[in-house]
């Protein structure tokens, strides 16, 4: 190629190049070292004799690409793995950091991929062992590679199978593992006086690195915070109950800041060591002490918690404490009183610092709260001195969120805590448990607090014009962070150990104030701040406290209590149905009120929906004025909210809540009475001359329609209701969707209402499309779905594309796909009437349907998630019922969907793959029923499938190959359903089977061969030439055992 000269001025040029022509030049030159095998020895040349940094990164660089992606020859990969350890220990000192880094990293991928196949690659650790017996620099060279190999071996890497990178996982935490983490704590031990040496932080590196070792294969998610159980093995046990190695990460944290960080984390994960570790009880509580005092003195001396990451990761131990010890254990340790006081001590500093605690604070209050939910099962007479410290932490945190809500109003950019409620929610997760803790001093202390505020509020209702606007946003605020408070009082009501009546009247007193706060909300001036953030905020607020309310003390699930209703009486509400209509009559105002905030009136509209769900309290709500109102004046005069574009989505939500009520009673008078807004719509649009259509007017009067009516199906759950629907619109009202779609198939914002309306009409889900035997209606449906997918087809596939082809192509095209589908899986259709009398409907959807999968590249297809569900599930029930029609196909699309089957078995998505098996086994049986087994004369489809497989026979030959790398390589959960498939094929061809079973046994060692042969012989053990469900449970149950044994070591 080029000079040595020349190389190392190119690859110096790719990675410091400021021109991007220049580096990109760069970079196609220098590809061939990572894309062809041959060029290793080229790699090694450069590291021996290249003298530029980057020179030798590249050769580094390149030959990690090979030995990850190209599957190399096993001599070839011992050979570099000992040229690469001898490299280290000769060069390694004078190479630079980045350059020894990638090395390194190379040697343990290397050393990783080969841990299996041969047992010079499970020397690794003796090999490093050799360099920490030489000078400093080798030292730490040894450290670094036990580093990196530990966290090259836990995590995954892509094209790396995961059962083999589950394999290599275990036979190196039982085998080097332990040694390992042995030698970081004899170098920490070692290299405890040289304080803030490289040495220090990289023995604190390694010891982290082997705790936090997935040793049970759970794969928790590295980018949390939150961790389990740590599974040690036994042979660990003898160096946790060492008091001295638990004790060497408490000296480095105090030691250092740099790593003081790192060291907590070490002890975070040693907290966490399973109980079945220790081998008692004695041993175990003896560990915990130690853990009590190390912490004890972390928090009297206060020593690195002013590096904020160092408190995140203390927050995080103190936490553990009672995810991982039950109180018994904590109140037995010896200074558990001293330890509890200091936990307070800090909780409440913590909540008065509340700026810099962040969202660490809520690891303690977690500690705080397992705790008082864990008093029911404390048999110990120790004092456990919760009584004393919870109601302190309880006022702090309160005060503390006021402060930060004062804050955080005043602060314009940053996001305030009241606007994600979800999130709020789960931060107050704890709070009910420490609340009902001591319920009643609680309880009146947070009324103590509300009625100063609401009082206020009240007063400012009867101005005309507020007197104070950041006040009022201030109380508002405080009071909507109060509801959220009741809310999640009520919400753990359920799982709360601490009940009985004297709670519910409590309930009670924070119910009724907070009843009180909606009419005081809804009244004077308050009444026109509807457009006022913090107005929005308390509503959200209340409508989370109502749900909350409902679930309790008016849903299905609740649970009537007289207590309750005893109070709130005084406020007019003597029992469920009153509460339930005060409800409905505040999700009347909102929806009367608001007419641009989308969170508060899609939130209105959910509580709504989730009431009109439940049997029992749907027929409650069926009999309210107030609901019988908004049904008969939905409109945008009453509902304003109706005619903004940002929320014509919620008008799905709000009709199928409607729906449901409506089709209660199951009237048909009621049904039309409903429906008359409908029709007036249907009538107006009707009447619009061609010209016209286009206008913005009639598409949003139009795409309204569509999103309200597809909420109207969604609610027909009988095949009484669903004939309501049905017969109001067909056939009268079919026509204005075709010419919707033939005027506006380029305006996905209609196309896309629409298609998703007729999805639902067409689904039959509960067996509701189900009309008389002597009823042609199945059929008139289809006939219209067949028109609007041609209609809709014929005129998307001949536009030219644009530049964002989802929204404005490949939408529209999979919505398409799923009517399809769901129209060809109803039962509601014989499709053999349609051939029977020369009807093309079937043809002409099918042939339109495949022209417009045709105009979607296959990579496409695979990338866009939604295209993807749509079409392979489209194929799977196209090869089930309409096989013949595939076989007719030109033979260029029989081999695309052959290919693309093919690529989505290799999906990720197991629900894809299982289609693709699923498709796959539907044509490999029709070709063994009718080719293999079959008689003569053979059908015209017979006579095709025979005719493509000849044709293409390394096309099942791939996917077979294809289904047996998937059983034997990956993990999934849907084997069942490959095996089918496999089976067919292996079926259909004998030779086939042979062939492929050679192709696999050749990616192994030799001395594997004759293993691996026989684990294919018994796969079709007792298997005869048959597809029964017999057949195919013998051959399942077979699949299971060799992919045991295959996958044996």
């Amino acid at each position: 190629m080029e000079t040595l000269a020349q190389l190392e001025a190119l690859c110096e040029r790719l990675y410091n190049s400021q021109d991007s022509v220049e580096r990109a030049h760069a970079e196609s030159t220098l590809k061939c070292f990572s894309v062809n095998a041959d060029y290793i020895s080229q790699c090694q040349y450069l590291l021996d004799n290249a003298s530029s940094p980057y020179a030798l990164m590249m050769a580094s660089s390149s030959m990690l690409t090979l030995v990850t992606e190209q599957n190399l020859p096993l001599q070839l990969r011992i050979d570099i793995r000992n040229y690469l350890i001898n490299y280290l220990a000769t060069k390694g000192p004078e190479l630079e950091t980045f350059v020894l880094v990638s090395l390194i990293q190379l040697f343990c991928r290397i050393t990783k991929f080969g841990w299996l196949d041969d047992e010079r690659f499970r020397d690794v650790v003796k090999e490093a062992t050799n360099f920490l017996a030489q000078a400093q620099y080798h030292y730490a060279i040894g450290l670094k590679i036990l580093n990196q190999l530990v966290s090259e071996i836990n995590q995954p890497n892509p094209g790396f199978p995961a059962t083999r990178h589950r394999r290599v996982a275990s036979s190196f935490r039982d085998q080097s593992l332990f040694q390992i983490y042995q030698i970081s704590l004899t170098s920490l031990f070692q290299s405890k006086a040289d304080v803030g040496s490289k040495l220090q932080e990289l023995s604190l590196s390694l010891a982290h690195c082997c705790l936090s070792f997935d040793f049970m294969g759970t794969a928790y998610d590295e980018s949390s915070d939150e961790i389990g159980t740590v599974q040690f093995p036994p042979p660990w046990k003898a160096a946790l109950e060492d008091p001295s190695k638990l004790q060497i990460f408490f000296d480095y944290y105090a030691m250092n800041q740099t790593f003081s960080k790192e060291a907590l984390e070490c002890l975070l994960r040693l907290a966490s060591a399973r109980r079945s570790v220790f081998p008692n009880d004695a041993a175990r509580l003896k560990f915990l002490s130690h853990l009590m005092q190390g912490t004890k003195e972390i928090l009297q001396t206060g020593i690195g918690l002013a590096d904020h990451d160092n408190y995140h990761a203390f927050c995080r131990l103190l936490g553990r404490f009672k995810v991982n010890y039950q109180l018994s254990e904590l109140v037995s340790a010896e200074g558990y009183s001293d330890w509890i006081h200091l936990v307070a001590e800090f909780t409440l500093k913590s909540l008065h610092s509340w700026k810099w605690a962040g969202s660490s604070i809520f690891y303690l209050l977690n500690l705080w709260s397992r705790s008082v939910t864990s008093l029911r099962y404390l048999n110990s007479d120790k004092p456990n001195l919760l009584d004393e410290y919870v109601p302190k932490v309880i006022e702090s945190f309160v005060s503390s969120r006021f402060d930060s809500l004062q804050s955080e109003l005043s602060d314009e950019i940053g996001e305030n805590p009241l606007d994600n409620v979800e999130a709020l929610q789960d931060q107050l997760e704890f709070f009910p448990h420490l609340c009902r803790f001591q319920y009643e001093s609680c309880s009146s202390y947070l009324i103590k607090i509300m009625e100063p505020m609401m009082q206020a509020y009240m007063e400012e209702a009867n101005r005309q014009i507020p007197a104070d606007s950041y006040g009022l946003s201030l109380t508002e605020t405080k009071l909507a962070w109060f509801v959220h408070i009741v809310a999640a009082i009520l919400k753990a009501k359920q799982t709360s150990t601490f009940g009985g009546e004297s709670n519910e009247i409590l309930d009670a007193e924070l119910s009724a104030r907070t009843l009180q706060l909606i009419y005081i909300s809804d009244t004077g001036l308050h009444s026109r701040r509807y457009g006022d953030v913090s107005k929005q905020r308390l509503d959200r607020a209340i409508l989370t406290f109502l749900d909350y309310l409902r679930r309790c003390y008016v849903g299905d699930q609740s649970v009537l209590s007289s207590k309750l209703y005893a109070r709130l009486s005084e406020l007019g509400l003597h029992d469920h149905t009153l509460l339930l209509n005060a409800i409905v009559g505040k999700i009347a105002t909102n929806l009367k009120s608001y007419t641009k905030c989308k969170e508060v009136i899609d939130q209105t509209i959910n509580l709504l929906l989730e009431m009109a769900s439940g049997y029992g309290t749907a027929k409650l709500l069926f009999k309210l004025d107030t609901i019988k109102h908004i049904i008969s004046n939905l409109n945008r005069e009453q509902f304003p909210f109706l005619e903004n574009w940002d929320c014509f989505r919620s008008r799905t939500t709000l009709y199928y809540a409607i729906g449901m009520l409506v089709f209660m009673e199951d009237s048909p008078m009621k049904f039309k009475s409903s429906m008359e807004q409908f029709l007036q719509v249907f009538v107006r649009l009707e009447s619009t001359p061609d010209a016209l259509f286009q206008s913005d007017a009639v598409k949003y009067a139009f795409i309204g329609l569509m999103r309200d009516l597809r909420g109207m199906a969604m609610a027909t759950n009988s095949r009484r209701t669903y004939g309501f629907l049905f017969d109001w619109l067909y056939p009268a009202h079919m026509s204005l969707i075709l010419k919707a779609i033939e005027h506006c198939a380029d305006v996905p914002e209609v196309t896309t209402p629409l298609l998703k309306f007729v999805a639902e009409l067409v689904q039959n889900k509960s067996q509701r499309v189900t009309f008389d035997s002597s009823s042609p209606n199945g059929i008139l449906l289809f006939r219209e779905v067949s028109k609007l997918i041609v209609a809709y087809g014929s005129r998307i596939v001949s536009l030219p594309n644009k530049a964002d082809l989802y929204t404005s192509k490949y939408k529209g095209i999979s919505i398409c796909l799923i009517i399809l589908s769901r129209a060809l899986s109803g039962n509601y259709v014989n499709f053999g009437v349609f051939e029977l009398y020369g009807d093309r409907a079937l043809v002409d959807a099918l042939d339109i349907t495949t022209k417009m999968i045709l105009s979607i590249p296959m990579a496409d297809i695979l990338a866009f998630r939604k295209v993807a569900a749509a079409y392979f599930a489209f194929l799977e029930i196209l090869f089930n019922g309409h096989l013949s029609f595939v076989l007719s196909l030109d033979t260029t699309i029989f081999v695309f969907l052959l290919r693309s089957l093919e690529a989505g078995l290799k999906d990720l998505s197991e629900k894809i793959s299982s289609q693709c098996a699923a498709t796959i086994d539907s044509l490999a049986t029709f070709y063994f029923m009718h080719v293999t087994v079959g008689e003569s004369p053979v059908s015209p489809a017979a006579h095709n499938v025979a005719r493509l497989m000849s044709d293409y026979p390394g096309i099942l030959s791939g996917i077979l190959k294809t289904l047996f790398e998937d059983v034997i390589l990956e993990d999934r959960g849907n084997q069942w359903s490959l095996g089918r498939a496999i089976l067919s094929l292996i079926l259909i061809s004998e030779e086939m089977f042979t062939n492929i079973k050679a192709q696999i046994l050749a990616s192994y060692r030799v001395d594997q061969h004759q293993r691996l042969s026989l684990c294919f012989d018994k796969l079709m053990e007792d298997v005869t030439l048959s597809l029964d469900a017999k057949n195919r449970d013998k051959f399942s149950k077979n699949l299971t055992r060799f992919k045991t044994e295959f996958c044996a070591k």
